[in-house]
C-alpha cells in the first residue's frame, strides 16, 4: 500500500475536478510530470484508468488505497455535492479548465454560463464581430490561453484574447444559446442561435468541436440584413449577368455553380431564386443547412438522423409539382442523377459543385457516374467564382506592381510595369490592412452544340476548356487580371484564389 497523507493539500486536490473524484471514486496523490498518481480501491481495472486518462488528457497511473480510508479522503475533500474546490477569486465561480474533461456537472456548467461575466464578455465579441462584419467567428482553447478570432472579407483577425480560465464558462453560454447538450464534450454538436443586435436580426450557426485542450466553437454569421439577393449586385459582367438571366428563365435544365467553400456560391443560387420567384412558379429548395430564409420559396434542411438525404428529398420534390428546384449540392451519383432525371422532366434545377473551374464541374459528374450523353442534354451553364478582397477606397495608393507575384502568375513583366498599379496603404477604415469588401470574379461556360458534342465524347476537362475559350469563355484568372488593372483588387489576391 501507498503511504497516506491524513489530507490533502490544496494543489493536490485541484488536480481532479470534484464530480470526476466523486463519479470515479479516486483522490489524486500527486503528478509526476504529465502523469497524473490517483489513489483507489481498483487499481486493476484499466478501463477506470482509461476513462480517467481521457478525460484529464493526461497520462493516469492508479495506486491502491484501502476502500474506507479512499471514502475519508472524498468526503473531506470533495463532499457529496456537485462543487468542487475553488478560489473565491477566481473569475467564474471558482472554476479552474481542466484539458477535455468530464469537467464540472451539468447544473456547475448552467451556473457558470449564466454568470454576469461571462454574458458580457459573449455580448461584447458577437457584437463586435457583427459590426465588423465578421462572417465566421472562432473560440479557440489552448492550453495556455483562450483565443477568439473572426473572419472579415476572408481573412481571420484575432481579438484581445480573455483569461484562460473563460474558455468552459464560454464555451457554455454559447451551448445554452445554441440549445446544445452542455455536459457533451467529447462529440461534435451543431446547433443555431437566433439573435438581435442592435435592431438586427441575426443566426449564428454553431459547430463544436472536441480538441486536446477544449472544445473549439465556430459560429457562422447569417446576417438576414446585410444579405443582398439581387443579381445586378453580384458584379457579374454584363456578358455573363444576361446570359445568367436567360438560363434561370428556360423551363428546364440545369445550372451549376461551382467554386470552394466560402466563395458565395450560395448567395449566387438565393439571388437567381428571388429573381424567378413569382406567384406563377413553385420553387423548392433542399439544403445542409437552410442559411437564409426566403419568402415565397419553400426551403428543406436535410436530415440524415431521420433519413431525409438530398436524393431522398429530390424523389419526394418531383411529387410536389414544382417548377424549380435548388439542390444545396450534388455530392454523389444517385442525387446527381435524380437532379439529370428531374431537369429531363421539364423541371429547372440548380445545384452547386466543389470543383475548380467551370470545365471541371462537368468531368466530376462524369467521373461521379453521370452518363455524358445526359449531361449533354440537360447541363445549361456552369459558373465558377471565387470573392477576392477590394483595395480599401480611403487609402488605395499607386505603387509598383510585386515582381515576385507577377512571376507566380507568369505574366510578363513589361506589361504591368508600364501601367499604373495599386494597392491600400491601411488607415483606421480598414482595420490597417489595405483592404475593404470583397468582390466575385467569375468564369461563364454556356453549353454551346459544339461543347454538348465534346461532352457526350467525355473529352478531359483542359479539351473542353480549350474549345469553351474559343466560344468566349474567359477563366478566373483573366477575370481577376481585368480586376487588377482596373484598380479594384492585386495580384497578390488573384494568386491567392485563382
Amino acid at each position: 500500500m501507498v503511504e497516506l497523507p491524513v489530507t490533502l493539500a490544496r494543489d493536490q486536490v485541484e488536480l481532479l475536478p470534484g464530480d470526476l473524484a466523486r463519479t470515479h471514486r479516486v483522490v489524486p496523490l500527486r503528478a509526476v510530470g504529465c502523469r497524473l498518481e490517483l489513489l483507489t480501491s481498483d487499481p486493476e481495472n484499466s478501463q477506470l484508468a482509461e476513462d480517467i486518462a481521457f478525460a484529464l488528457g493526461r497520462e493516469v497511473r492508479l495506486l491502491p488505497c484501502e476502500p474506507a480510508e479512499l471514502e475519508r479522503l472524498l468526503q473531506l475533500h470533495y463532499g457529496k455535492g456537485p462543487d468542487r474546490p475553488g478560489n473565491a477569486t477566481d473569475p467564474v465561480g471558482g472554476e479552474k479548465i481542466n484539458a477535455l474533461g468530464d469537467g464540472p456537472s451539468v447544473n456547475d456548467l448552467t451556473a457558470m454560463a449564466g454568470q454576469p461575466p461571462v454574458i458580457q464578455l459573449v455580448n461584447q465579441v458577437l457584437a463586435k464581430a457583427i459590426a465588423d462584419q465578421a462572417s465566421d467567428i472562432h473560440f479557440e482553447p489552448f492550453e495556455h490561453e483562450f483565443k477568439i478570432r473572426y473572419r472579415v472579407d476572408g481573412a481571420l483577425y484575432e481579438m484581445t484574447s480573455p483569461a484562460r480560465e473563460l474558455a468552459l464558462p464560454v464555451t457554455s453560454r454559447l451551448k445554452v444559446l445554441a440549445n446544445l447538450d452542455i455536459a457533451e464534450r467529447r462529440a461534435p454538436q451543431n446547433g443555431r442561435i437566433r439573435a438581435t443586435l442592435d435592431g438586427r436580426s441575426v443566426d449564428l450557426r454553431v459547430s463544436t468541436l472536441p480538441t486536446q485542450f477544449g472544445e473549439s466553437v465556430v459560429l457562422r454569421v447569417l446576417d438576414q440584413s446585410a444579405l443582398e439577393l439581387e443579381l445586378s449586385t453580384l458584379g457579374l459582367p454584363g456578358d455573363v449577368l444576361a446570359d445568367l438571366r436567360q438560363i434561370i428563365h428556360r423551363p428546364s435544365g440545369i445550372l451549376l455553380v461551382t467554386g470552394p467553400t466560402g466563395s458565395g456560391k450560395t448567395t449566387t443560387m438565393y439571388s437567381a431564386l428571388r429573381a424567378i420567384s413569382s406567384a406563377e412558379v413553385k420553387l423548392l429548395t433542399i439544403e445542409d443547412p437552410v442559411e437564409y430564409e426566403i419568402e415565397g420559396i419553400m426551403q428543406v434542411p436535410i436530415n440524415p438522423g431521420a433519413g431525409l438525404t438530398f436524393a431522398t428529398a429530390l424523389r419526394s420534390f418531383l411529387r410536389q409539382d414544382p417548377d424549380v428546384i435548388m439542390v444545396g449540392e450534388i455530392r454523389d451519383l444517385e442525387t446527381a442523377s435524380i437532379a439529370v432525371q428531374a431537369s429531363l422532366t421539364g423541371h429547372l434545377v440548380l445545384s452547386t459543385l466543389h470543383t475548380n473551374d467551370a470545365p471541371a464541374a462537368v468531368t466530376r459528374l462524369i467521373d461521379m457516374g453521370v452518363e455524358p450523353f445526359l449531361l449533354a442534354s440537360t447541363v445549361g451553364a456552369v459558373l465558377a467564382q471565387r470573392l477576392v478582397r477590394r483595395i480599401c477606397p480611403d487609402c488605395r495608393s499607386a505603387c509598383e506592381p510585386p515582381m515576385n507575384v507577377i512571376r507566380q502568375l507568369e505574366l510578363r513583366p513589361a506589361d504591368w510595369l508600364e501601367r499604373p498599379y495599386f494597392r491600400g496603404r491601411g488607415c483606421d477604415r480598414c482595420g490597417q490592412t489595405g483592404y475593404r469588401g470583397r468582390m466575385g470574379i467569375f468564369e461563364w461556360l454556356g453549353m454551346t452544340a459544339t461543347l454538348r458534342e465534346l461532352v457526350t465524347e467525355n473529352v478531359p476537362a483542359h479539351v473542353l476548356r480549350e474549345h469553351a475559350r474559343n466560344f468566349g469563355l474567359r477563366t478566373l484568372r483573366e477575370e481577376g487580371l481585368r480586376a487588377v488593372a482596373a484598380g479594384v483588387t492585386t495580384l497578390e489576391e488573384i494568386a491567392k484564389y485563382t
